[in-house]
Parts: C-alpha cells; sequence; structure tokens
C-alpha cells in the first residue's frame, strides 16, 4: 500500500525544508527526473568526480546519492588569487515510491550519472465490499 501522493514520489527530502543553505547544497547536483517504458530515470550532472568517489545507497525507501571530493594535499605552494571549487561531501536524497529495488541500475559517464529505477509491477488489489 502507498500512502504517499504520487506527487511526492522523487521529492527531494521535502526539499530540505528544514535545512539550512550551505555551499555544498544539492544545487551542484542538478538533475533531471523522467518516466520512460515502465522505468524511471535520474540523469544527474556530476562534473569533475570520477565513478569512484560516487556512491548510491537505497535505505528505507530513500535514494541517496553522495558525492566525494578530497581538497587538494599540496596547496601550501600555490599563492593563490581566486579559489571557486569547493571540495567535500554533495549529498542528494530522494524519496522512492513503489519501485524494484533489486532492480536498481546506474552508469557513470563523462560527468554524469544515469540511474534508471525500475516501477514494481502494479497488481490489482481493489475489492468490492458488500454492504450488509
Amino acid at each position: 500500500m502507498n500512502l504517499i501522493p504520487r506527487s511526492f514520489f522523487f521529492d527531494d527530502d521535502f526539499d530540505d525544508l528544514f535545512l539550512p543553505s550551505s555551499p555544498m547544497k544539492r544545487n551542484d547536483m542538478k538533475c533531471d527526473i523522467y518516466e520512460k517504458d515502465n522505468n524511471y530515470h535520474i540523469e544527474m550532472d556530476i562534473p569533475g568526480f570520477d565513478k569512484e568517489n560516487v556512491t548510491i545507497k537505497v535505505d528505507d525507501g530513500r535514494l541517496t546519492i553522495k558525492a566525494t571530493k578530497e581538497a587538494e594535499e599540496n596547496s601550501n605552494d600555490k599563492n593563490y588569487i581566486r579559489r571557486e571549487r569547493t571540495y567535500g561531501e554533495y549529498q542528494r536524497s530522494f524519496i522512492l515510491g513503489d519501485v524494484d529495488v533489486d532492480k536498481i541500475d546506474a552508469k557513470f559517464e563523462k560527468g554524469m550519472l544515469m540511474i534508471t529505477v525500475p516501477k514494481k509491477e502494479k497488481i490489482d488489489t481493489s475489492k468490492v465490499i458488500e454492504i450488509k
């Protein structure tokens, strides 16, 4: 049974309503989510990361994508004029609906993460109740 309205599927933890803004927020991990061929597809831009630094986890109906970038070790010998690139951990979570968690598939290519989330086959559980 699914008590969450369809509009909540893939919502971003209620758009981080209660979390303060930070430089490393979800805006650094832009994505598109669409439905095609009985699957949900997530295409997320994560430029500058290697596949080894990206993890995808599903736990208790929540899909979490985490990317980690370590700071440069030898930056003491550089005299920076401007430093805009940030390092640290980026994370984005989505609430899943009725999906087949065991068949989720992901690819990472040229800075783009592509995740395919198969929908579960709908089983008709409707029943007419006789009124006595």
